[in-house]
């Protein structure tokens, strides 16, 4: 590689991590090369904790009201956590990435593992805050061993994520063994062609001599990078340890870390068998439970999803190496297929080591749009990386076009020659390529999302918006995660009534609710779409992952905790809790634990509402996510949902499917409707779905400008008839 010109430069000096803090935040503008350095408050602390918190408040702090995703003061603001960086405890490498999204229009957040945030944290920073957009494309590398920070022009003329990465290893190494000190965000040609694009997040494996990613997949992250012309981030730092953070308690961490380490030892391979498969494990359990999504979610269960058992992928992984992306994490889920020979595509013949895939990937571009061949499905999600694009958004928007042509609403002139439907793997791996490329305005168009999807399909092919609305499975703008939420009420929520769309790491109420069921009213639902969103939340303050919480449980978990309780994993909780106090110095109860998360909670609620969302229209709901649309989906399962209709009151007997349906969907809009009123009124909201100044007051959060967002769009129509 060709010596890269440096096009601004800066020097600071390192701060070390205190208790889980630097104090120290770094402001990046690749538009006008500008550099700052800002101090994170007690109150920051607070308020916000870190991660995800921090985040949203510097991009608060950084756009206006009418910001939108493509504007030069939108940033991107990677942030990992206090107890980021451990090595002591499994799942301490994440890093949030928080940013207006191009296909929500609003906050997003996604997250990713690897080495980024540990490092970046070790060369001095507790986030870093990018702005602007550059006149070429850029990288910018924040050398932690040197203090100082980059803002170089990239010598990369065609970008892949796999290629930028390994270069930028070599690049900045001064040996092989030097890599593992580096580590890069990236993405690819699919981030700039499509609002799809995802960060991906490299970190050197030692054991497989290969640089290997890791993705912040969803909400439109990396093309908001490529927007900015920014080609990579690089950091590096050496020098550090597991105790770099300098905890408050560090004996507590290293007993909490023994703890569960034994425990995942000893139970892995009976609960889940993430040290073999990853998340893997579920494709047979969704299937048995008709939660896996086939034909654009039409179906929960195939009889060929006996070719995507975990068994299955379990050969085609490479077993007997630890897969942690960050050290320490003896969950291991980073699974790895090494020496897979392409077959398409520009790397055409070249034999790679693919990521994964992972469950998520598996359902969207597996039984999703109808391909139950795992070997087709590891190279899509090969391409998808190489591109820079989101598995779980490509899959969703593929199996939304493929209904739309078996149902005639495409044909080949309209798709530029691509015969598609389900189960077309030649035609969809084609369309992948095109998309990723940029070729044709056809695949940009399935680029852009379903919801941008629905309207051209109206306007340009006469396509039924009506049909089009009920069964195009996006929220907010995002696509839907792979989990079949039709059956499980509390899921409706888990899905709908998110803070930035359809995506799982709020809640997945599916088991508690539609199995187990522990959820019987619609206010238990709700005391649930609260405790599990703010509880999920917190792993993104702390800089965690989320697998091992509940992935693997205490042996006498279920027997010791009733069932509702069992499901919070009331140890793994006081780990954490204890985890936090200990690396901090402070004395937080579980309680305040989930404080901590619904203070951010409502902060990005409000947020969103600043930037024009965020009240009830936008918890919009297709109707296949609650309820069949299609006679065939109501005969697939004909006496369940015969049963479904004597249980709510109507009898079955002499209608017509489509009257069948119908009565379903009316019973069903009908329990949407009020599960949205118990989780407004259980969050502290008012009918809109607006926090209450007195919630906000409640929490802490009461903010001039948050009070003031809020006061602009409160109406007194939709207060609470207890409360006028």
């Amino acid at each position: 590689m060709k010596e890269m010109k440096i096009l601004s430069e800066w020097a600071y000096s390192p701060c070390e991590p205190y208790r889980g803090y630097t104090g120290k935040t770094l402001y990046v503008n690749v538009g006008n090369l500008k550099f700052a350095e800002k101090n994170v408050t007690e109150e920051m602390k607070e308020k916000f904790v870190g991660g995800r918190g921090f985040g949203l408040k510097l991009l608060w702090d950084a756009v206006r009201d009418e910001t939108r995703w493509n504007d030069p003061e939108n940033e991107i603001v990677i942030s990992g956590g206090p107890l980021c960086g451990i090595t002591q405890y499994p799942g301490s490498g994440k890093y949030y990435a928080v940013f207006i999204s191009p296909l929500t229009d609003q906050t997003y957040d996604s997250n990713s593992g690897g080495h980024f945030a540990p490092l970046l944290k070790f060369a001095g920073w507790d986030a870093l805050e990018i702005q602007g957009k550059a006149e070429r494309d850029v990288i910018v590398f924040i050398d932690g061993d040197e203090g100082k920070v980059q803002v170089l022009e990239s010598p990369f003329r065609d970008i892949n994520a796999y290629s930028v990465a390994e270069e930028l290893h070599e690049r900045f190494a001064a040996s092989e063994k030097d890599k593992r000190f580096i580590s890069v965000i990236a993405t690819g040609k699919g981030a700039e062609n499509t609002y799809l694009g995802c960060l991906n997040t490299s970190f050197y494996d030692a054991r497989r001599g290969i640089v290997r990613l890791k993705q912040a997949g969803r909400g439109g992250g990396g093309t908001v990078l490529r927007d900015k012309k920014i080609a990579a981030i690089v950091v590096r730092k050496h020098g550090w340890s597991g105790m770099s953070n300098n905890p408050a308690d560090p004996e507590t961490i290293q007993r909490l870390g023994l703890k569960l380490h034994k425990e995942i030892y000893e139970l892995d391979d009976k609960q889940s068998r993430m040290r073999r498969v990853g998340t893997v494990h579920l494709n047979e359990i969704m299937n048995d439970y008709h939660l896996l999504p086939v034909h654009n979610y039409k179906f929960g269960q195939h009889p060929e999803a006996k070719n995507i058992r975990s068994t299955i992928y379990e050969k085609m992984f490479t077993q007997g190496i630890p897969d942690g992306c960050w050290y320490g994490c003896t969950m291991a889920c980073s699974k790895a297929i090494d020496g897979f020979t392409l077959k398409t595509g520009p790397w055409k013949g070249r034999t790679v080591s693919v990521d994964g895939p992972e469950y998520e990937t598996c359902a969207a571009l597996g039984s999703n749009i109808g391909v139950f061949d795992p070997e087709w499905t590891a190279e899509a999600a090969f391409y998808a990386d190489f591109y820079g694009i989101d598995t779980i958004s490509l899959g969703t928007s593929l199996a939304f076009v493929c209904e739309c042509y078996e149902l005639g609403y495409l044909n080949e002139e309209a798709t530029e020659g691509l015969k598609l439907g389900f189960g077309k793997a030649e035609a969809l791996m084609e369309l992948i390529h095109r998309i990723g490329e940029g070729r044709g305005e056809f695949a940009a168009l399935v680029g852009k999302g379903i919801r941008r999807m629905k309207a051209a399909f109206v306007e340009r092919f006469g396509a039924p918006q009506e049909v089009l609305e009920a069964i195009g499975m996006e929220g907010q703008g995002i696509e839907v995660s792979e989990y079949v939420s039709k059956e499980s009420v509390a899921q409706w929520g888990g899905y709908f009534l998110t803070l930035k769309g359809p995506q799982h790491d709020e809640a997945w109420l599916i088991f508690m609710d539609m199995v187990n069921r522990q959820l019987p009213t619609f206010e238990d639902k709700a005391e649930a779409l609260h405790y599990f969103p703010n509880f999920r939340l917190w792993f993104s303050l702390a800089g965690l992952c989320k697998l091992p919480w509940n992935d693997i449980e205490p042996e006498d978990n279920l027997t010791k905790y009733p069932p509702q309780e069992a499901a919070k994993v009331p140890e793994h909780v006081q780990n954490y809790v204890d985890l936090f106090n200990a690396m901090t110095g402070k004395k937080i109860d579980k309680a305040e634990l989930i404080l901590q998360s619904e203070r951010v909670y409502n902060f990005q609620r409000v947020f969103q509402l600043r930037l024009g969302k965020g009240t009830r229209k936008d918890h919009n709901i297709p109707l296949r996510a609650i309820s069949p649309v299609f006679k065939d989906e109501w005969e697939a399962r004909r006496d369940y949902y015969d049963e479904q209709l004597r249980s709510s009151g109507a009898d079955p007997q002499g209608l017509s499917t489509e009257e069948k349906i119908k009565r379903l969907q009316e019973l069903r809009l009908a329990q949407w409707e009020k599960l949205v009123d118990a989780v407004y009124r259980r969050r502290g909201w008012d009918k809109n779905g607006i926090p209450t100044v007195e919630k906000l007051q409640e929490l802490g959060m009461d903010f001039e400008s948050v009070v003031a967002v809020v006061k602009k769009h409160t109406r007194k129509e939709d207060q609470w008839e207890e409360d006028l």
